[in-house]
């Protein structure tokens, strides 16, 4: 007697089951959720090889898991790590470039005080009040660090950079993003631990820092604000320094590294790239508080790779913003995240935010720059 049995199987994810009642269709997948469970998915224009297992784009990177908890995503990786401990055993001159947004500290964004915005109690936030009957989001305030903090910080940098001194191949680029009141400190400590300070990468964008009256006499000092509105946000750019005597021709020739990628061969990379807040579809993919957008980090990654090969590593990942615009780009990417729950966020986020369709054109006419305010 042969035994016929009916199911069903996800297009999406490739689960097999089979429901209770065979009368009624599925609305979801019970495995992956998805509504669409019965359509195959679309391939991406653009990004159809992206996700694809190619265990020849990970060779390169094969060993720089060590042994901390790992997810190879398309042909880059991330791991569950502390970025210090992970650069002290990455070999000598292996990695082609850094591009970083680093935890600095900063009093906003420590877990107490985040704990006290979200139950509305404000600590060093500043809790807007309803106005016209709408709910204004908070906005951190621009709190200075102590002597002592400052200092701890500036060794923190120090410590950093000699890291990366020794994982970087000579000529390699260190782009790293700070603000207007911390970027004398952490640039000055990177160029004390042996790297060169090449100058600043500055992101057009009007962010939340700056322009607050002062703190509870907001009536009494109308006319004044504490400092200015920030409108801009500079990115350090630093350089491994390359071995005594050896032009930059010689070492894109030996390391593939030295110089920046050209958007196009016609247009030099100019040190200024308009952008904008981070859109909220990219907020709503990955809820990280300084998660930068693909619009602006596909054109550095771009960047920092001048002859389009290598390894790029983001030692604090984060939701993985810089991981994604390598993967949308086709590059090979390490992302570094020792907080358990950016890490397992990043392994969603990642392939979401590198499929998300963004204008590659990164040429930028510097003529034509204006800032609205």
């Amino acid at each position: 007697m042969k035994l016929k049995l009916w199911g069903y199987c996800c297009e999406r994810c490739g689960h097999d089951w089979m429901p209770r009642e065979q009368e009624q269709e599925p609305k979801v997948c019970p495995k992956c959720k998805s509504p669409y469970w019965d359509s195959p998915r679309r391939t991406l224009r653009d990004t159809s090889t992206i996700y694809k297992m190619d265990h020849n784009h990970l060779k390169d990177l094969d060993g720089l898991q060590f042994n901390y908890p790992f997810q190879a995503i398309g042909q880059s990786l991330v791991l569950h790590a502390d970025s210090f401990e992970w650069l002290k055993k990455v070999p000598r001159n292996t990695i082609h470039a850094i591009v970083t947004d680093p935890p600095y500290g900063v009093k906003e964004y420590e877990p107490e005080q985040i704990s006290k915005r979200n139950a509305g109690n404000g600590g060093v936030w500043r809790i807007p009040p309803s106005f016209d009957g709408s709910t204004r989001a908070p906005l951190p305030r621009f709190t200075a660090l102590t002597d002592k903090e400052r200092t701890l910080l500036a060794a923190f940098f120090r410590e950093f950079g000699e890291l990366c001194v020794g994982a970087l191949r000579p000529g390699g680029h260190i782009l790293i993003a700070s603000n207007a009141f911390l970027s004398q400190l952490v640039f000055s400590a990177l160029v004390s631990s042996g790297l060169e300070f090449r100058g600043q990468l500055i992101r057009l964008v009007r962010t939340f820092r700056g322009g607050d009256r002062p703190k509870n006499a907001e009536e009494e000092f109308p006319d004044v604000c504490s400092l200015p509105r920030s409108c801009y946000e500079p990115w350090g750019i630093f350089r491994k320094p390359l071995p005594r005597g050896m032009t930059i021709s010689e070492c894109l020739r030996k390391y593939e590294t030295g110089a920046f990628r050209r958007p196009n061969r016609e247009q030099p990379l100019a040190d200024v790239i308009p952008s904008e807040r981070t859109p909220q579809i990219e907020k709503a993919i990955a809820n990280h508080p300084s998660i930068k957008p693909q619009s602006f980090m596909r054109p550095v990654v771009h960047s920092v790779l001048p002859l389009g090969k290598g390894i790029i590593v983001d030692p604090f990942m984060g939701s993985g913003s810089t991981i994604a615009a390598a993967q949308a780009l086709g590059l090979q990417c390490v992302g570094i995240e020792r907080h358990e729950e950016y890490y397992q966020l990043s392994k969603r986020a990642i392939p979401q935010l590198a499929r998300l369709a963004i204008s590659r054109d990164i040429e930028i006419d510097v003529t034509q720059l204006s800032l609205d305010l």
